[in-house]
């Protein structure tokens, strides 16, 4: 293939886009951390002494240690049995796995309210038996899990059928059991895909501002979230304590950005060698 060589026209083409996401990207995460950083670090570390941030942060991080293995889990699952099998109803599930990617978040959680709701499809059925799930941590858990769904499975899917499934024919024909193939062949052989759709579930899920609002009343101390509380003290012009919470959802956002990259290099490179065999 013949390259064609500008040498005027790329230049220009990098500098705007340098330019373009110095505009959308730094700027702003700088400003996150100057504002934060503006009245010095005893009012930082203040903000994170309050009682309702310590709530807010400790329910962000069970809310993502709850959502993140059940998607894993069904992400696994879905995979498996999307790329190794022909099934009736295969391109629906399919659909069903990319609808939250097409559905607003807010419209995710409205769901559950008219499901769970006091005034709900199932309202007056759990009113009556004294189960509250509007309002609540399992409320911010479905609406969490509903928008990460398709994280996990759509990293493996396309691996999977990339891979086939010769390797797990030939397991069979020597009297492998399905757990034993899908421990020993299935499950080592998208390790690194699985670990970045976990990585990019965990980000999503600590994240999410639009479904967990609409679920969980936004009451402070119990059901607000970290994105939630951000939204509270900026709310109250408690500039430098939103800007103080929200340079610790931008310090994660950077982490999970330097763990993407390792994994894509190292997802990369074991795709690479698995199509050489």
């Amino acid at each position: 293939m013949m390259r064609i060589r500008l040498p005027g026209f790329a230049p220009l083409m990098l500098a705007l886009s340098v330019a373009v996401m110095g505009l959308l990207v730094v700027m702003p995460l700088g400003v996150v951390f100057v504002e934060a950083f503006s009245k010095g670090l005893p009012t930082y570390l203040a903000t994170f002494q309050d009682p309702d941030a310590q709530s807010a942060i400790g329910l962000t991080l069970v809310v993502a240690a709850i959502s993140v293995p059940l998607n894993a889990v069904f992400g696994l699952a879905a995979a498996w049995a999307i790329a190794k099998f022909e099934f009736r109803g295969k391109s629906a599930l399919m659909a069903l796995i990319d609808l939250p990617f097409s559905m607003s978040p807010v419209v995710s959680g409205l769901v559950w309210v008219l499901l769970f709701g006091a005034q709900g499809w199932f309202g007056p059925w759990l009113q009556d038996h004294d189960i509250k799930i509007i309002y609540t941590t399992t409320g911010i858990v479905l609406a969490t899990v509903t928008v990460t769904l398709p994280f996990v499975a759509r990293e493996l899917i396309p691996l999977m059928q990339d891979q086939g499934s010769d390797e797990e024919a030939a397991a069979v024909t020597l009297g492998a059991g399905g757990f034993t193939i899908f421990r020993t062949i299935t499950l080592p052989n998208v390790r690194w895909a699985l670990l970045y759709g976990v990585l990019l579930c965990n980000a999503r899920a600590m994240g999410e501002f639009g479904a967990v609002s609409v679920v969980s009343g936004k009451i402070r101390g119990l059901t607000n979230t970290l994105p939630l509380h951000i939204e509270a003290l900026y709310n109250d012009y408690d500039f430098v304590g939103a800007f103080s919470a929200a340079s610790l959802l931008a310090c994660l956002g950077l982490v999970t950005l330097l763990l993407k990259t390792i994994l894509e290099w190292r997802f990369s490179s074991e795709l690479s060698v698995a199509r050489r065999r």
